[in-house]
């Protein structure tokens, strides 16, 4: 069978290009007579690999020096409760609702924390962005929570929020890498590694090093940001081949011209598919409001459910695959992260024009 375009919303489709290169070093890596799966983390050659990931992120990110770059597991979910363990001095957090994940954190958050929420997107199924009215951020909030994109929903904001001293504090794991980010906006920005970095099992987190050492007392080894800071993530062993495979991806980026140019590539793939909805007469996008559409995940409906499984099977048929809709929104979702060829996106696209034409 050939391979083909996976629009799911994670894990995800992964550059070809670096699906080739792990697999010509799967069995020997670098002539050391291994796979990086059978290497002790104490190694030489994998201390190189993960010293090489991190250098590489901070070069196409411009992570600033002031900043700790961790790789650890446990996914962004357990960064949820991560983050009120070792920011919370005053007990108190704001944060922002804009969809499944952020009601998560919420819930999360809600458990350690005086948490607030200042705005919310939950009235209009979260298809939109919230105003932040700056009158409801607490100045004396130990920091400022927002999911920056939202993979059921399709939303993303486009400006930061402005928080003042209070850091602000970012789940990005649908969109890291896919568009620029000023790093010296964030206390902490963090994502999973399943959408635009690699595969499952490897969570970034950008981190500021005064926030750094100020975790509650009874917070356990493993959630202290310290406890990982001071040992360069590998106080026990850590996703060796997640972290090798996400290096592979950073190599990618940079090889592409960068996140810059990831960027203008993702506007595009996005504009030819929220161009073939918008056209059409059966099919709406979740999200009206241009400004806030996600270029990484695009909710779309048919008329009625009937036409939504006869599409979906029919792109099936033509390798374009996991189209289904997240259940609360029903329809479709075409998450196309940096691994989606500008080739997958055209083959959406014109198949939502074909399908209209037929079906209308």
């Amino acid at each position: 069978m050939q391979r083909v375009y996976n629009f799911s919303a994670g894990p995800s489709m992964l550059p070809l290009e670096v699906l080739e290169k792990a697999q010509s070093e799967l069995l020997n890596y670098n002539n050391t007579g291994m796979s990086v799966m059978e290497m002790s983390h104490r190694s030489k050659p994998y201390e190189e690999i993960i010293a090489t990931a991190e250098a590489l992120l901070r070069e196409i990110m411009s992570i600033p020096e002031n900043y700790k770059v961790l790789f650890l597991q446990g996914g962004a979910s357990t960064q949820f409760a991560m983050i009120p363990f070792n920011l919370t001095k005053n007990k108190k957090a704001d944060y922002v609702n804009t969809g499944n994940w952020s009601s998560v954190a919420i819930k999360e958050g809600k458990r350690f924390t005086d948490l607030k929420v200042v705005a919310s997107s939950e009235d209009k199924t979260f298809s939109y962005i919230p105003t932040i009215d700056k009158g409801e951020l607490r100045a004396d909030a130990d920091y400022f929570h927002y999911t920056v994109n939202n993979t059921i929903y399709g939303t993303r904001f486009t400006e930061y929020p402005e928080t003042g001293n209070v850091p602000l504090v970012c789940d990005a794991s649908s969109s890291v890498l896919s568009e620029v980010y000023d790093m010296s906006k964030f206390g902490i920005f963090y994502a999973g590694a399943q959408k635009n970095i690699g595969p499952a099992g490897v969570t970034v987190v950008i981190i500021r090093e005064d926030l750094i050492g100020n975790a509650l007392p009874d917070t356990p080894t493993m959630l202290n940001y310290e406890t990982h800071a001071k040992a360069g993530s590998m106080h026990n062993t850590p996703p060796t081949y997640g972290i090798y495979l996400a290096k592979l991806v950073f190599e990618w980026v940079k090889a592409q011209g960068g996140v810059a140019a990831i960027q203008k590539l993702n506007e595009a793939k996005a504009k030819l598919v929220y161009d073939a909805i918008d056209e059409s007469q059966l099919f709406t996008a979740h999200v009206p409001n241009l400004k806030d559409r996600s270029l990484m995940n695009i909710p779309f409906f048919a008329t009625n459910e009937d036409l939504d499984a006869k599409f979906i099977k029919e792109c099936a048929s033509l390798g374009l695959t996991t189209l289904k809709g997240y259940r609360t929104v029903g329809g479709m979702r075409a998450s196309m992260y940096n691994g989606m060829p500008m080739e997958g996106a055209k083959a959406l696209a014109d198949h939502i024009k074909k399908f209209d034409m037929e079906n209308k």
